[in-house]
C-alpha cells in the first residue's frame, strides 16, 4: 500500500488532522499511513459493487459506504473500500464503528495486506459478519464469513455468490462490469462480445 510512516500522534490529533488533510491516512497504534491512489480498475470494482448495494438496501435501515468512511477499530482506523453499517451513523460522521459487510478491492501492493493483516484485525469487529475482497487484476471474488469460521470461498466468472450479511446475490460478472483486465476481456469474448 505504499504508506509512508511519519510520527507518533494520538486518537484525536489524528481526527483533527484527518480532516485538515488533502491525503488520506490510515491510523494505527498512534502512527500515520498514508494511502495511495486508486486504479480505474479499483474505482470501477468498488462503484459497481457499492451501486448493486445501494439499490438493494434503499429503504432500510442498512447503508453502504464507499471509500471515504473509516472503520475504526480498537482506537485505530482503516479505510475500506466499501463497508454496509446498519446503525444510526450521524450525517456529521467520519468513521463506522458497527459494520456488518466489509469489501477490499485488492492490488498488487495491497493484496497482501488486506489479506493478513486487515482481514485480523476486520475479525475484531463483533458486528461485522462477512469480509469480501476482490481482486482488480483477475477476476476472483474471496468472501470469508463469521457465519462458517471465516472460512474463504471463492468464485470467478459465471458464477454468483451471495452477501449473507445483506440478503444480497451478485454475479462477479455484475462486479467486474467495464473492467477490462485480462479474464473479463476472455470472458467477454466467449460471451460474444456482450458487455
Amino acid at each position: 500500500m505504499n504508506f509512508a510512516h511519519q510520527y507518533q500522534i494520538t486518537e484525536q490529533d489524528y481526527l483533527h488532522h484527518e480532516l485538515q488533510s488533502q491525503i488520506k491516512h490510515e491510523f494505527i497504534d498512534g502512527e500515520l499511513f498514508a494511502m495511495v491512489g486508486a486504479s480505474s480498475a479499483h474505482n470501477l470494482i468498488s462503484l459497481n459493487i457499492a451501486t448493486e448495494l445501494r439499490t438493494h438496501l434503499k429503504g432500510k435501515p442498512c447503508r453502504p459506504y464507499v471509500n471515504d468512511m473509516k472503520v475504526r477499530i480498537e482506537g485505530n482506523y482503516y479505510y475500506p473500500d466499501v463497508l454496509v453499517d446498519c446503525s444510526d451513523i450521524a450525517d456529521d460522521a467520519y468513521f463506522a464503528e458497527t459494520p456488518i459487510l466489509i469489501i477490499e478491492v485488492l492490488s498488487e501492493s495491497t493484496k497482501q495486506y488486506d489479506k493478513t493483516f486487515k482481514l485480523q484485525q476486520y475479525k475484531k469487529i463483533a458486528t461485522l459478519q462477512e469480509y469480501v475482497m476482490i481482486e482488480q487484476n483477475n477476476a476472483l471474488v474471496e468472501v470469508v464469513s463469521r457465519l462458517d469460521g471465516w472460512q474463504a470461498h471463492y468464485y470467478s466468472l459465471g458464477e454468483s455468490f451471495m452477501l449473507q450479511s445483506v440478503g444480497l446475490k451478485l454475479s462477479v460478472a455484475e462486479v467486474y462490469e467495464s473492467v477490462k483486465n485480462k479474464d473479463m476481456l476472455a470472458w467477454l469474448e466467449q460471451q460474444g462480445g456482450r458487455d
